[in-house]
């Protein structure tokens, strides 16, 4: 004759349930890699709006596209943007119609061996 091992108050034995080392191994390192990946892609992110409001204040406080350059100059070197240089804006317009400035640049974060992610901006500002 054969014994059963029943829980409390003669119920059937309840089975274990829950994730194995291994499993929150994996989970962990999963979470880690997701983080890292998205706290670099927020400080370029971060860095893009940055760009974006220092062209933006450059073209509104300036008459001519050399003093858009020189004052966009100004705020990347305050700012510490290192992606885009004055020289690298594309300015239209003139006396009487306004200026308008046009850039694109990249950035590549780089996240293990021959992978990376690759971020391409294009914008324009008034």
């Amino acid at each position: 004759m054969t014994t059963r091992r029943f829980g409390a108050a003669g119920a059937a034995p309840s089975r274990q349930r829950g994730l194995t080392f291994l499993g929150v191994a994996l989970v962990a390192v999963a979470v880690v890699l997701l983080a890292t990946v998205g706290l670099q892609s927020a400080l370029v992110v971060k860095e893009y709006l940055t760009i974006r409001k220092a062209a933006t204040r450059a073209v509104r406080e300036s008459a001519t596209p050399l003093d858009v350059r020189a004052a966009f100059d100004r705020a990347a070197a305050i700012d510490d943007i290192t992606s885009l240089a004055g020289r690298d804006l594309d300015i239209t317009g003139g006396a009487g119609q306004g200026l308008a400035a046009s850039y694109s640049y990249s950035r590549e974060i780089h996240l293990a061996g021959p992978v990376s992610l690759l971020y391409r901006f294009h914008d324009s500002v008034k």
